[in-house]
């Protein structure tokens, strides 16, 4: 925030107090983030497969989170794990979001695995965000995907 603060040429308390306060900036940030992010884009295309939407995601959470080390992983993901406790319950309330949305797209075909194969994307992506923040490679976050997406693929072709 200093960084930022100071390239606008302001003091960080005056950046927090165009927006209210502290938390008021991150509910923004991270409402903006969940609404711009390219992240979830496969999700909302209702013709294509839950398997090869959700192998699309995880593809792009691996790019997306090693992109920038100075800012590694997922807002969100990262966010949950604050100690201001507002903050970790946004980002909380975003990823629950998120979770919905994944359970909508894996219901369209196999709505009996929809809630088991949200909770174990929304945990392959915990973890990606956090090797991510703990430097790991694209080349790994990708290899993680590359067999997350093949177990996906198998539970949602198994009957």
């Amino acid at each position: 925030m200093a960084a930022l603060a100071d390239m606008m040429g302001i003091n960080p308390p005056s950046l927090y107090a165009a927006f209210g306060s502290k938390a008021a900036l991150y509910a923004e940030v991270l409402d903006r983030y969940s609404r711009t992010s390219p992240l979830t884009e496969p999700l909302a295309v209702p013709a294509t497969a839950p398997a090869e939407a959700l192998a699309d995601l995880l593809h792009r959470a691996a790019r997306i989170y090693s992109a920038d080390p100075a800012a590694a992983g997922c807002l969100v993901l990262e966010g949950e794990r604050s100690t201001d406790a507002d903050a970790a319950c946004r980002a909380r309330t975003c990823k629950a979001a998120s979770v919905q949305q994944l359970r909508a797209v894996i219901a369209r075909t196999h709505p009996d695995r929809a809630d088991a194969l949200a909770d174990y994307v929304a945990a392959i992506m915990s973890g990606m965000s956090a090797d991510a923040r703990a430097g790991h490679s694209t080349e790994r976050l990708i290899a993680v995907a590359d067999i997350a997406a093949l177990a996906i693929a198998a539970m949602l072709r198994a009957d």
